[in-house]
């Protein structure tokens, strides 16, 4: 938020805006696995799906409040203030949510399971090292189940929004709109699959959710092409549904699949390892297949990463009774 511009400092500012970035990328890459682990390891027996539901609860608020006010912003300010200042304000706000998020940290103890760990001199000196050696297989097939999710999410919102307004004819202001209604659908979803997944067991829900997102791929050309504004927000909200539905068990999920000694690393590095594959190259090669042979091959994109994760929640075994 007080980051000098490129007039002030020259090419220092999108250097060190990319050295904040990749802090910030550190933080949450090892956020997501600590949230995780402190709420299913202190979960009730049969609830640690509902309970490790709270963390994946954080992309629709997260959403929601940071693009409502910048859909705020832009309904107030003129393109030139907004330019100039008003993007800032966002950024300066979060300070304190980092605040209360440091305080929350420094009150926080370890989970009784790490602890009697811990008692029994289980900790290990270099956990990646392990985790890569002996537990590879549920590290690289936990990644390989989150693929759908960070496709689903980024194909419906970063692709979507780039191609509604450029290609649509949308106002940013009025795709935003829309995407934060979809939002609800996928906060929603999220508290309803983890219900059902602590009922079912894990499988079943990702194979369901995944399974209808290979479906929904080939609804995206039909609807995003339909000319109607209603159109578009149901595929928008499929879409999200389907992420909720996807995301929500992959709190207990990840932490389910490695032993205590391990589960911080290998859950965080399955999680992280599937938003590298799903998240980071899906805007940039939905950009080429839309330009290779349009919004077709883009849905087939969503379905094939899908497939990807559906065939690995296959590969894997169910994991809701087993212990932590």
């Amino acid at each position: 938020g007080v980051l000098p511009g490129y007039a002030t400092i020259g090419a220092w500012a999108p250097i060190l805006l990319c050295v904040l970035r990749f802090g910030q990328g550190l933080g949450l890459g090892g956020e997501w696995g600590g949230a995780a682990l402190l709420a299913t390891e202190n979960a009730p027996k049969g609830q640690r799906a509902w309970f490790g539901m709270f963390p994946q609860l954080g992309p629709s608020i997260g959403f929601l409040a940071a693009n409502g006010l910048f859909l705020a912003l832009a309904m107030t300010l003129d393109d030139e203030q907004f330019r100039s200042w008003g993007w800032r304000i966002p950024f300066l706000l979060s300070a304190v949510l980092v605040m209360v998020g440091l305080y929350v940290r420094l009150k926080l103890e370890e989970t009784p399971v790490f602890a009697k760990a811990m008692a029994r001199h289980q900790r290990v000196s270099l956990p990646i090292v392990e985790t890569v050696s002996q537990h590879w297989k549920p590290m690289l097939l936990g990644a390989a189940s989150m693929v759908v999710c960070y496709a689903l999410f980024y194909i419906s919102t970063v692709f979507s929004l780039s191609y509604g307004v450029s290609t649509l004819g949308y106002t940013r202001e009025i795709f935003l709109g829309l995407l934060c209604f979809a939002v609800l659908f996928m906060a929603a979803a999220t508290p309803l699959a983890a219900l059902a997944s602590d009922r079912f067991g894990r499988k079943p829900v990702l194979i369901v959710g995944g399974v209808l997102a290979i479906l929904s791929g080939f609804t995206m050309e039909p609807l995003l092409t339909h000319g109607s504004t209603w159109a578009v927000a149901l595929f928008l909200c499929i879409e999200l549904f389907l992420m909720g539905v996807t995301f929500a068990p992959m709190g207990a999920l990840l932490p389910e699949l490695f032993p205590t000694h391990v589960r911080y690393t290998g859950a965080s590095a399955a999680y992280n390892l599937g938003g590298i594959v799903g998240a980071s190259v899906a805007p940039f090669f939905a950009q080429k297949l839309v330009a290779m042979g349009g919004l077709s091959w883009v849905g087939g994109y969503v379905s094939a990463a899908a497939l990807i994760s559906v065939l690995a929640v296959l590969s894997l075994k169910e994991t809701r009774d087993r212990e932590l």
